[in-house]
């Protein structure tokens, strides 16, 4: 099979998709060990437990979607509904934490804020986009899951950096 039929063949992803189910899942046990190794200063800092929920949010929410993926028998609207859910629920929460992290921080510029939400939005929507288009047969099916991916990890590794790096300073 080639061309846009693989976009919405989830059987043809299954590598892919148990990487990245295996990745979010490493992720988020890493996420949990950075969070404990600086509970104390995260909790000090009312603007980082945000921070911490919209990271775990982000990995837990590819995981999940992930997990659904893989699911086998289902018909692609099924997978889509699934997907387009997941994607609704992560993004709603991502979006609530990274406006609780970012409203009164002094520690998060103008520009920063802007670039945090953008950089949020653009992360959680590809799952929601993947869902729709698995739905309705195109516009590019799995493929917004790998940029979903991509952007909800890079999202989540710069949530873990503050927390486990910058939070030392």
């Amino acid at each position: 099979m080639s061309g846009p039929d693989v976009a919405y063949a989830p059987a043809l992803w299954s590598s892919f998709l148990s990487a990245e189910a295996g990745a979010s899942a490493a992720l988020t046990g890493l996420l949990f060990v950075a969070v404990s190794i600086n509970l104390s200063k995260i909790i000090a800092f009312p603007h980082l437990t945000p921070r911490a929920a919209k990271a775990l949010a982000t990995l837990v929410g590819i995981l999940f979607a992930a997990s659904f993926c893989l699911v086998p028998g289902q018909t692609r609207g099924q997978l889509g509904l699934e997907l387009a859910g997941t994607g609704v629920l992560t993004w709603a929460a991502v979006t609530w934490t990274q406006y609780r992290h970012s409203r009164g921080n002094p520690y998060v510029g103008k520009v920063q804020k802007w670039f945090d939400r953008a950089l949020v939005q653009i992360a959680a929507i590809p799952v929601i986009l993947c869902g729709i288009s698995l739905i309705c047969g195109r516009g590019g099916g799995l493929y917004w899951f790998v940029a979903g991916v991509v952007l909800s990890f890079v999202c989540a590794l710069l949530d873990a950096w503050v927390l486990l790096i910058e939070i030392q300073r």
